[in-house]
């Protein structure tokens, strides 16, 4: 390590952690070399505030490229030399995501021989997990690991290392959890255990020793500091008052009203063919020899085109207005030219020209740390005097930002996700770059993220480009590992009573069993996680709602009135179907409302015509599509042109659209071909499909209730360290639900009306056969309507029919009920569920259905109380920030 990168590293004026230490008594104990390294911030985090936030890992402090890197090579270096050249040859490193994939893969590099893997929070399609584990403080959790190599994680069998690499090593659960998970799997005998500093208590220190006794490993520590963090009594409380204290302070946004995108010069670096972008999915020795040959002529092309776009004013080199929650201190332009700040840029005599970049950040992407931290090593060996070259990444993690010298996080500036991440839209952070005077950024991020939000107004380029002069965009290509070959044998249906209530015959299950999973959530924490983009709903289920004796009543005497219509309205489809599609048509019913109906259209075939159909259930998810594996299995075991899809209705048509559009991928993707997304339906209320049994917005009983209606089964489950890209998609048996149990009850009583609505289906199949059943898209249009006149804004929160009006009340947390006026009988059940909830139920004109249910929009926990009722008078604010109308 050089002189300079030492001085660099290891000189504070003022410690940045005194902000912090001072307010809440937080302290450091260790030697005097933790100071140098930690500094403190404070976060939104119910389990923990303080953040210990490093100077050496290039993450949220800008750090040179050659300190980042060095600190990593050195622990490296010290693992090669506690191993040995032979068992570090046998090694295998693992790095944690995101904040430890660069440190983890410079350990590599410093052990020289090991391959190297990071774990992921982005499922890749195609890849397989090869495991996974859970850090318990973290705001966001699962981790995944995505090795090409299956064979990687085992490495030289028992009598290897696997060396685990993280940034700190706090109270060692994640360590714990990785190594429980993968012990499990592949058995070793020793573990190296690799941070930069070591910060546990001496309680935590005796858990590791009594886990690595109780597997009967070695478990060995590398860590460049240690000590502890000394937390007096409340600091949690005081120290999340402080963060609410501060944000309050935050000042008002300067972000222009119509913001512009910024120009941005793409540089083409060449990256060497077949080397990955970084270790998701492993990185040899093979590989780090190839790019190491190749760094200098990136890092070449960098520079060129910093040279060729330097700007051409002096030292204005673009500081830019402040954006949303962001902190910018307001003597920026005088701290920028502080000695710190990178003072002294080379002019060219008598013309105040910049002619290269003095101060420039070279700033990475979330996991992607090691790729542009080994860019900018070279670029800095390349510009040597000529500029100050800073590294640091962007990050999910939120920490409050307090312009003060001693304080970690001095700005921050915020930008939506640019990668479409798996569990949905959010915020993403840059940390120490506004106000920090550089002249040139050099973006670098993956192909997956090069994408029209990295480059939209208010996008991370246009807010780079607010604080410095130049910005640049360097793209790696996402690494794409070799196509898994098809399995052998894919997943086999699941069938009752091992699986659902329904007979063997009845259906087969293509899903996968997660029975003793714990998947459920309270109803309110699920609605304040789906709306504000924190989760999808499919990564977790509502607890099953159990009515009351009275709506359980209720249902009884609704199946009684109405089986007659559900059984014409079945028979009608069915017979439809039969003609159009027939003679053998494959019923492949949408999990789980389309079930019972798939279930019933069964029963009248060989009822009606001696027909023995086939009949499966399969998941979709809305946002996420069909589950593609069982795709495969049909048309592994079936024409994929005598699959019909068949679902209990429609309500504005969500799930039609989303069938079609998942088809379609599935095809374009190299899936088996000839399925036609076309949905068949009981009822159609909402005009959205061509085959139904009816039109009419009515009771069907079997939207009445949740799994006790619907075999006992689950709404399927989607959720990425469950189901990887070979498994059926998740569901549940809840088989202690048995004695509530009505699925065969309601099939049983609607098929006893076969014979007596035969005529009339004759006729009516007739009479559809004859007719012009294009859809209208008539529901859509309402619901369009209806989301702009009650200020949701949002189609989603608007759930229209009695079939999803009822799910609103059973499964979601509602805010009103509109009813059509003058609708009868249908709706007693959906007026006593909404008196039960407290939700209010108005009667209005002009609804093309018997009742629509909106989900109550900007949802908080205050929406209901803590019995789940909604709270009176409460209503939901539009954006505004005035209070949406109370019609």
């Amino acid at each position: 390590m050089s002189e300079r990168a030492t001085r660099e590293e290891t000189v504070n004026v003022v410690w940045s952690g005194n902000w912090v230490a001072e307010r809440l008594g937080v302290a450091l104990e260790g030697g005097d070399e933790l100071g140098d390294l930690l500094g403190l911030a404070l976060r939104r985090n119910p389990k923990r505030a303080h953040l210990l936030v490093s100077n050496v890992l290039g993450k949220h402090v800008p750090q040179l490229p050659s300190v980042v890197h060095g600190a990593g090579y050195e622990l490296g270096e010290r693992v090669r030399a506690l191993l040995g050249p032979q068992e570090a040859r046998r090694a295998v490193v693992l790095g944690y995501a995101e904040t430890a994939t660069g440190l983890g893969h410079a350990v590599a590099d410093g052990l020289r021989d090991a391959p190297y893997l990071h774990s992921t929070r982005r499922p890749v399609a195609g890849v397989a997990p090869a495991g996974g584990f859970e850090e318990s403080h973290s705001h966001a959790t699962s981790h995944l690991l995505l090795p090409e190599d299956r064979d990687l994680l085992a490495g030289g069998g028992p009598a290897s290392t696997l060396v685990l690499v993280d940034d700190e090593f706090s109270t060692g659960n994640t360590v714990l959890n990785t190594v429980r998970a993968l012990h499990a799997l592949h058995p070793r005998e020793r573990y190296v255990i690799v941070a930069l500093v070591d910060m546990r208590s001496p309680a935590d220190r005796d858990r590791l020793t009594a886990f690595a006794a109780e597997i009967g490993a070695r478990v060995d520590l590398v860590t460049r500091a240690a000590g502890t963090v000394a937390l007096p009594d409340g600091v949690l409380e005081r120290g999340q008052a402080l963060v609410a204290e501060q944000e309050a302070r935050a000042p008002a946004s300067a972000r222009p009203s119509v913001p512009v995108p910024a120009h941005v010069t793409r540089v083409a670096l060449d990256w060497p063919a077949g080397v990955p972008d970084g270790g998701r999915h492993g990185f040899t020795p093979d590989h780090r020899t190839v790019l190491e040959a190749a760094l200098p002529a990136m890092a070449e092309r960098i520079a060129t085109a910093l040279d060729a776009g330097a700007p051409d004013r002096g030292d204005d080199h673009g500081q830019g207005a402040d954006g949303d929650r962001d902190q910018i201190p307001a003597a920026e332009h005088d701290r920028d030219r502080s000695p710190a700040r990178g003072q002294g840029r080379v002019r060219d005599q008598g013309q105040g020209r910049v002619r290269a970049p003095r101060r420039v950040l070279v700033l990475g992407f979330e996991e992607l740390m090691y790729a542009p931290l080994r860019l900018g090593t070279a670029l800095e060996e390349l510009l040597g005097a000529r500029a100050e070259v800073r590294y640091s990444t962007t990050t999910r993690s939120p920490v409050l930002a307090v312009d003060d010298p001693g304080y970690a996080i001095r700005t921050r500036l915020v930008f939506p996700a640019h990668d479409d991440p798996a569990d949905g839209p959010g915020d993403r952070y840059a940390y120490n770059v506004a106000g920090a005077g550089f002249d040139a950024v050099v973006a670098v991020v993956d192909s997956t993220a090069d994408t029209p939000a990295l480059h939209a107004p208010g996008g991370l380029l246009a807010r780079l480009a607010e604080h410095s002069g130049q910005v640049l965009l360097a793209v790696v290509p996402s690494y794409t590992p070799t196509p898994v070959q098809e399995p052998a044998v894919l997943p086999e249906p699941l069938r009752g009573p091992d699986f659902s209530s329904y007979a063997p015959d009845e259906v087969g299950w293509l899903l996968q069993d997660l029975s003793d999973t714990e998947l459920e959530a309270p109803t309110e924490e699920r609605e304040e996680a789906i709306q504000s983009g924190g989760a999808h709903y499919a990564e977790s289920l509502p607890v099953e709602y159990q009515p009351s004796p009275a709506y359980q009543a209720l249902f009884t005497a609704a199946l009684e009135t109405s089986a007659a219509r559900i059984a014409r309205a079945v028979g009608t489809v069915t017979e439809t179907v039969l003609a159009e599609r027939g003679p053998r048509p494959v019923l492949v019913s949408l999990a789980r409302a389309g079930t019972p109906v798939g279930v019933l259209m069964r029963r009248w075939a060989r009822h009606r015509h001696g027909l023995d159909l086939p009949h499966y259930a399969i998941s979709i998810v809305r946002g996420r599509g069909i589950d593609a594996t069982a795709l495969r299995w049909l048309a592994a075991h079936h024409d994929p042109a005598d699959v019909v899809f068949v679902d209990g209705w429609t309500g504005k048509g969500a799930i039609t659209r989303e069938l079609a559009a998942a088809i379609e991928a599935f095809e374009a993707s190299g899936g088996p071909a000839g399925f036609d997304p076309e949905i068949a339906v009981l009822a159609d209320p909402g005009g959205c499909v061509r085959t139904y049994g009816t039109r009419e917005d009515f009771l069907i009983p079997s939207a009445c209730l949740n799994s006790t209606v619907s075999g006992l089964i689950s709404r399927t489950v989607l959720r990425a360290d469950l189901v990887g890209p070979d498994d059926f998609h998740g569901g549940k048996f809840y088989r202690e639900l048995a004695a509530s149990d009505v699925s065969n009850h309601f099939l049983d009583t609607v098929a006893a009306r076969f014979d007596d609505v035969a005529a009339e289906v004759d006729d009516a199949t007739k009479e559809l056969l004859a007719a012009d059943r294009a859809p209208t898209w008539e529901g859509w249009a309402a619901v369009e309507r209806i989301s702009e006149e009650y200020g949701i804004h949002d189609v989603n929160l608007v759930k229209p029919g009695v079939g999803e009006t009822t799910r609103v009340l059973l499964r979601r947390v509602p805010w009103k009920i509109l009813a059509r006026r003058g609708a009868g009988p249908d709706l007693e059940h959906i007026r006593l569920l909404a008196e039960q909830r407290g939700v209010p139920v108005e009667e209005v004109d002009d609804l093309p259905y018997s009742c629509v249910g909106l989900i109550h929009p900007r949802f908080t926990r205050g929406a209901t109380g803590a019995d789940g009722r909604a709270v009176a008078g409460g209503s939901p604010v539009a954006d505004g920030g005035e209070a949406v109308r109370e019609a």
